[in-house]
């Protein structure tokens, strides 16, 4: 009853996949062996130009991490000197209303 019921499909026809043979290669005609590929995969040729973008992209990385961890410290530093010169402050007037207290 509770039970769903789906229609049989009347155009499905399974796929069969056969493999196919290999072609037999005479290792006298065989072509040279191509490059092993390198670590970028054959995605980008060898050249010096390459190196160098390579390099400047590291140095480029590098230096916005550098300044967002300056910025970071900067912002932690600022913080740090807004919060002393308040206490410096509140320490102030505490100590001017207890005198003024004192002396009612």
């Amino acid at each position: 009853m509770f039970k769903p019921q789906y229609p049989r499909p009347d155009t499905y026809t399974p796929a069969t996949i056969r493999p196919t043979p290999a072609p037999v290669e005479d290792p006298e005609s065989a072509p040279a062996l191509a490059k092993t590929p390198t670590a970028l995969g054959g995605l980008v040729q060898n050249s010096p130009g390459t190196a160098l973008a390579l390099a400047a992209g590291g140095v480029a990385g590098v230096l916005a991490l550098a300044s967002v961890a300056v910025s970071l410290l900067l912002a932690v530093a600022v913080t740090a000197v807004a919060l002393s010169l308040s206490g410096v402050v509140l320490l102030f007037l505490v100590r001017a209303l207890r005198q003024e207290f004192k002396n009612h």
